[in-house]
């Protein structure tokens, strides 16, 4: 290997590996080129394989488009659900928990299927 460059992309950094008389971009598993977004992980990266020396290319560096690039605006959306979903979780749990103590403890009385099946049946007559 004859060295390595850093590259400033839209969204981050690349790697170009050279080796022999070839370059190369480094890639995900996927094939896609691989983009670091923190410069500080890219060095961690090529530490690790070894790769102490390299050259920068910041010429193409915007970090106001890295900023604005990683936002997602169904994110809270999705994570309003999600938290609405726990809370539904933990009250549910916890309601039968509660029936459960009721039955050992005799409060609660227990329903034969065929009882609710009539009480089911008389409550959809009356919703129809």
């Amino acid at each position: 290997m004859r060295g390595a460059s850093v590259v400033a992309q839209a969204g981050g950094w690349g790697v170009l590996i050279q080796y022999g008389m070839t370059e190369r971009v480094l890639v995900a598993k996927r094939g896609a080129v691989r983009i670091f977004r923190k410069f500080e992980t890219l060095v961690g990266y090529l530490r690790n394989l070894g790769i102490v020396r390299y050259q920068v290319d910041a010429s193409q560096y915007d970090p106001a488009a890295q900023q604005s690039e990683r936002r997602r605006g169904d994110a809270s959306e999705r994570m309003k659900h999600a938290h609405e979903a726990a809370a539904y979780d933990d009250w549910l749990r916890s309601k039968v928990v509660v029936s459960l103590a009721g039955l050992e403890q005799g409060t609660n009385q227990r329903i034969e299927l065929d009882e609710w099946a009539q009480i089911r049946a008389g409550k959809r007559g009356r919703a129809a």
